[in-house]
């Protein structure tokens, strides 16, 4: 009997999911199936006539990473959804397969066309307005930091928090407010303590005996990170 070749390319031409490869090996062995089982199955049921037991040893030892179609596949043979098999997802499309979702369901429910929203997934460009966007946020139950970073806005989010960081951060509330979707009074005070964790970084880089050129090192390595240490921050409460 002759190999079937695993396909070189992927007919979706998206990369593959983060794949949590300790789970998939932990679902089968609850099951009390070998990899010759699931491969078996993989061919038999589900239209993947080149999968072997070496290659879903791949898939557990993380030498190699299912496709899409081949890990909903897989979600199928080991009787869990598709999230279960998946690290933490990135991306719009890696959330819709973790929620076992179709496409239609999500473009129904958020009210967009379907072309409209899997031009999106091509693009990683989300285009909801924001009722759009808290009506995607509840239907992938994504946390806040999962929908900016989902609707493209993080480099938004960025310029913003260093402009609060820096300067008046009473301005940016607002701002901040349109992009995060955070309770007023926990966002005033994750933007105080920003600027004040900013301020406090350059002072204590000076008092070191630094110069300005120490300083500003030391304040553009907060700034590089401010994103994360702003859901740092509000995880916290702000304190």
């Amino acid at each position: 009997m002759w190999a079937v070749p695993r396909p070189t390319a992927r007919p979706d031409r998206h990369p593959p999911p983060p794949f949590d490869a300790p789970a998939a090996r932990r679902l089968r062995a609850a099951l009390g199936m070998g990899p010759h089982h699931v491969a078996h199955t993989l061919r038999a049921s589900y239209g993947l006539p080149y999968v072997t037991p070496a290659l879903v040893a791949a898939w557990e030892s993380g030498t190699s990473v299912p496709s899409h179609a081949e890990l909903t596949a897989l979600a199928g043979v080991l009787w869990c959804s598709p999230g279960e098999l998946i690290g933490r997802p990135r991306t719009l499309r890696e959330h819709r397969v973790a929620r076992g979702l179709a496409p239609e369901d999500v473009a129904r429910a958020v009210g967009h066309e379907l072309h409209a929203y899997l031009r999106m997934e091509e693009t990683g460009r989300w285009r909801g307005t924001g009722r759009q966007s808290a009506a995607l946020a509840r239907l992938l139950a994504l946390s806040p930091a999962d929908t900016v970073t989902v609707t493209g806005r993080e480099d938004e989010l960025a310029e913003l928090l260093r402009g609060a960081a820096t300067t008046r951060w009473q301005a940016y509330v607002r701002p901040v407010a349109k992009v995060v979707p955070l309770e007023r009074r926990l966002l005033e005070r994750v933007l105080q303590r920003l600027h004040r964790d900013y301020r406090g970084h350059m002072a204590a880089t000076l008092s070191r005996g630094g110069g300005h050129g120490d300083a500003g090192d030391g304040g553009r390595e907060f700034l590089g990170r401010i994103v994360e240490h702003f859901w740092t921050a509000a995880g916290r409460g702000g304190g």
